[in-house]
């Protein structure tokens, strides 16, 4: 495993000869990543009781207006208590959805609850917030 090759698993090494099924993210470093990202502020609409964890992005772009961009390019998840990583908990299996485009939602099962989650979204920096307004100083010099 490395940033190069990335992962892969083969069976023959494994001593029970079956690989286990894997996530794999890369992530470029910031002086890499263009345009540059930014990160929201952490949020939390919802708690694990009913049906799971909904922190979608539609509700919280609502709730939240002019907060998150419309397109965000990644989303950060960790539990509300102990700020763990929603991938070390060992709640996969109720990702219902993971993604900066449509948020996250961890479904309650009939034998296991969801933790509480919260959520950030990484955009690109200029498309955070309200639309700048146009350099009328700009349109002057054309006229």
């Amino acid at each position: 495993m490395n940033v190069n090759e990335g992962f892969y698993c083969k069976n023959k090494d494994q001593k029970d000869k079956k690989c286990n099924d894997y996530k794999v993210r890369f992530s470029c470093p910031p002086e890499f990543c263009k345009p540059q990202l930014c990160w929201t502020q952490w949020f939390d609409r919802d708690d694990p009781s009913g049906t799971g964890d909904w922190e979608t992005l539609a509700d919280l772009q609502k709730q939240n207006p002019k907060q998150i961009c419309d397109r965000p390019q990644q989303i950060e998840v960790v539990t509300t208590v102990g700020e763990h990583p929603a991938l070390s908990t060992n709640q996969q299996s109720l990702f219902y959805i993971f993604n900066p485009l449509e948020g996250f939602v961890c479904k309650n099962s009939k034998t296991q609850r969801c933790l509480d989650y919260k959520v950030r979204f990484a955009c690109c920096c200029e498309d955070k917030g309200p639309k700048p307004k146009k350099d009328i100083d700009a349109k002057e010099k054309e006229q």
